[in-house]
């Protein structure tokens, strides 16, 4: 069984929550505010933003007045497409940890691969790991061809892969070049934007579990291996999407629900954006 105070640990050593709080398109300061306080008071640790959401201030005032250690949480940033190459990822990590309030970042990513740059990018991450500033260094939205080429001259992996991934997109080839990098894939849009809620199936054993379809869904990913964070404002859905350890899903209900996957995304797809 899963536990909320455990984790998943990383290729480092370091050990990443199951469930984190994402954060897009949450901005106002009161919005930020009650739902890192919602968060934390049910038990989050694990904090996710990035420079483009343009919340990291607001996201690290509201962890001040919180007053959990900062050795408790795990907080991640993304570096946005405008700042790749060495010296302007080095800057744009600095504007994060400054406007975060935070000595060192937990988890810092690529938020897109972004062809031609990617190497001068990820040696400057290189640096900050080495030098201390982050404790995990990872990517998002990378396929399995952006994983390849950056592989293929960085020095240190990729430890976290962020993606979408949820019951109709389970990225099955990409979860098992993954494994085999030993590179930890995270999901976001877990819930796939609450369309998947709907769905009779997961209607249906929710119902048999006592459950609501959303912690049904969270629950399947987390018992595949993969953390979450799903993103909501609403404090009763803040505090419902990380209430998923005290049920199991049986193995009938995790291949029934492995066979919604249809490929389908709901976000973009790298390889259509940065490749001919």
């Amino acid at each position: 069984m899963i536990h909320l105070d455990e984790g998943t640990v990383l290729a480092n050593g370091v050990t990443m929550p199951w469930v984190g709080l994402g954060t897009c398109r949450l901005q106002r300061r009161q919005a930020v505010e009650r739902a890192i306080h919602t968060a934390l008071d049910a038990g989050y640790r694990s904090i996710d933003t990035a420079a483009i959401y343009q919340n990291e201030a607001e996201i690290g005032s509201a962890l001040q007045k919180s007053m959990i250690a900062r050795d408790r949480l795990f907080i991640t940033t993304k570096l946005w497409n405008t700042s790749h190459g060495y010296s302007h990822t080095l800057a744009a990590f600095d504007e994060s940890r400054r406007k975060l309030g935070v000595d060192y970042i937990d988890l810092y990513m690529i938020h897109w691969p972004s062809r031609g740059r990617i190497q001068e990018t990820w040696r400057a991450l290189e640096i900050l790991y080495n030098r201390g500033d982050v404790r995990a260094i990872g990517v998002c939205n990378f396929g399995v061809r952006d994983l390849q080429e950056l592989i293929r001259h960085c020095e240190i992996k990729p430890f976290v892969n962020q993606v979408e991934y949820h019951p109709r997109m389970n990225q099955k080839p990409l979860m098992h070049f993954c494994h085999q990098n030993n590179i930890q894939v995270q999901a976001w849009s877990p819930l796939m934007q609450g369309e998947i809620l709907s769905e009779s199936l997961i209607v249906q054993i929710a119902e048999k579990h006592e459950k609501t379809p959303a912690q049904v869904v969270l629950r399947w990913a987390l018992q595949n291996g993969i953390p979450v964070i799903p993103k909501s404002a609403t404090p009763h859905r803040i505090r419902e999407n990380i209430d998923i350890f005290d049920f199991e899903l049986p193995i009938e209900d995790m291949v029934n629900i492995h066979f919604l996957n249809e490929n389908r995304r709901i976000g973009s797809d790298s390889g259509h954006y940065f490749y001919d």
